[in-house]
């Protein structure tokens, strides 16, 4: 399919790129010098503040005595470096689809659009344009496929919140993987509308996953859709202490290195992006394990496609954050090292242990269920406080979403050093680091929606041809 072709039918209309033609933040370096990309990895650990990356990183060293991938890369000025500024059009501090909008359309969107912009623009989503000069395209994921920031990457749509609409525009659009959680969105008994989505994919020519193994059985001789639970997928410290859910369900490294098996056949290259979803609900939880083990999960697929990167010499890795989220971080006590330490054996997420509990749990059984799976010993009156939670109303039911989270990580903070500046996005400047043909003109400081025609640049795409 030709790139007329593609876009013809109007869906998918753009505007001119002079609004997306700023450079000024990318070094200044004669074309000839430069390397050009075929491929491009783009890494997100989303809502992954500084501490994120220093703590997962100080929990590496300690605990398997070596350092985290991302800082590795540092340490050996591997990568190029910068920060960038994530604003969004109508705020300092960004959600997930303006951030997301901002690379995979170019421009500055309102919080919680897709690629729409605020006078009605819609420009071309990044994985639209490059699919149309006939590259193979994905996202993998470890929160819904349909949620913000791979969705970013792919549709037009002025609400984040349009999952069914989006699982359908992902039907239209036949991007050649497309992996993550968000089964509600696909099957009739999720949908309203009760249609059968993964039917319908089916029938349309995809290979639908819906465990690890049916992942590791797709050749990619069709497009595949890949969807391992109904939500986001589990937290990583949660499925590599269960074993049913190892069995079952991709850490997010393998569902990389799956995509770039499948993606790489093509002659003419492909984009990706792979997204670490989960550190982001774990930081609006200020649930530090979660919090860091899925770190340690987004930073082994980093090691994933710097592998591919280095051995392939044709591929642009890019690996950041769209935004800070709760600026957690360890501070200062005499105990630090020690209480730092109890995350090392740690078992469980908060979100984990706050579903095990229900109204007839009793605080003893709270105190032990910590004890056993994040070696934190809460009182009896800290223990009475979380179950006035599972309090069950006038009817006889009690709301199962209604879990202490900040209460619970309130009283772990003592135990763990860990405190946490809030429990929503901050405005904090990202990190930013890329290896690869076409880094080189990265300098030290760039805004987000510039990365959309630097992308463009590094594969050699012309600006004029989207115009």
């Amino acid at each position: 399919m030709n790139r007329r072709d593609f876009f013809k039918n109007g869906a998918f209309t753009t505007i001119g790129l002079g609004v997306l033609s700023s450079f000024s933040s990318f070094t200044s370096i004669s074309n000839s010098k430069l390397g050009q990309a075929k491929n491009i990895i783009f890494l997100v650990s989303d809502g992954m503040s500084a501490g994120t990356l220093n703590m997962a990183d100080l929990l590496l060293r300690n605990k398997e005595g070596r350092p985290s991938n991302w800082i590795n890369l540092y340490e050996k000025n591997t990568v190029k470096r910068a920060l960038m500024d994530t604003a969004s059009a109508n705020s300092f501090i960004t959600d997930s689809a303006a951030a997301g909008s901002a690379w995979g359309g170019g421009m500055r969107v309102k919080n919680g659009a897709l690629n729409i912009g605020p006078n009605g623009e819609r420009p071309i989503p990044i994985l639209q344009k490059f699919k149309s000069l006939g590259k193979s395209v994905g996202c993998v994921t470890t929160v819904q496929i349909t949620h913000a920031t791979p969705a970013s990457f792919c549709v037009n749509n002025s609400s984040r919140n349009a999952m069914p609409e989006i699982a359908e525009d992902y039907l239209k659009l036949r991007f050649d993987v497309m992996m993550g959680g968000g089964a509600e969105f696909f099957s009739a008994e999720g949908r309203q509308d009760k249609r059968d989505l993964f039917e319908a994919y089916k029938q349309s020519g995809f290979e639908v996953a819906r465990n690890k193994s049916d992942m590791m059985k797709a050749d990619g001789s069709k497009p595949i859709l890949g969807v391992f639970s109904n939500d986001g997928l589990p937290y990583a410290i949660d499925r590599e202490n269960n074993d049913k859910l190892k069995s079952e369900i991709p850490t997010l490294a393998e569902m990389t290195r799956k995509a770039i098996e499948v993606l790489s056949k093509n002659q003419k290259g492909f984009v990706m992006q792979v997204e670490g979803g989960k550190v982001d609900w774990a930081a609006h939880g200020n649930d530090a394990s979660a919090l860091l083990y899925d770190q340690v999960d987004f930073d082994q697929a980093v090691a994933v496609a710097m592998d591919f990167a280095v051995k392939d010499k044709e591929t642009l890795v890019i690996i950041t954050t769209d935004h800070g989220n709760s600026n957690p971080g360890l501070f200062y006590s005499n105990q630090a090292n020690r209480n730092f330490e109890k995350l090392y054996e740690s078992k469980a997420s908060n979100e984990w242990i706050l579903n095990q509990i229900t109204p007839e749990t009793s605080p003893a059984q709270v105190i032990d269920l910590i004890v056993s799976h994040q070696k934190i010993t809460l009182k009896t009156e800290e223990a009475e406080t979380i179950l006035k939670s599972y309090q069950r109303g006038a009817d006889g039911l009690y709301n199962p979403r209604n879990l202490p989270f900040m209460t619970l990580a309130s009283m772990q903070s003592p135990h763990t050093s860990i405190q946490w500046a809030g429990s929503n996005h901050s405005a904090d400047f990202a990190e930013l680091a890329m290896f690869g043909p076409g880094s080189e003109t990265l300098a030290g400081y760039v805004k987000n929606f510039e990365l959309h025609n630097f992308m463009l640049q590094a594969c050699g795409v012309e600006k004029s041809l989207f115009a």
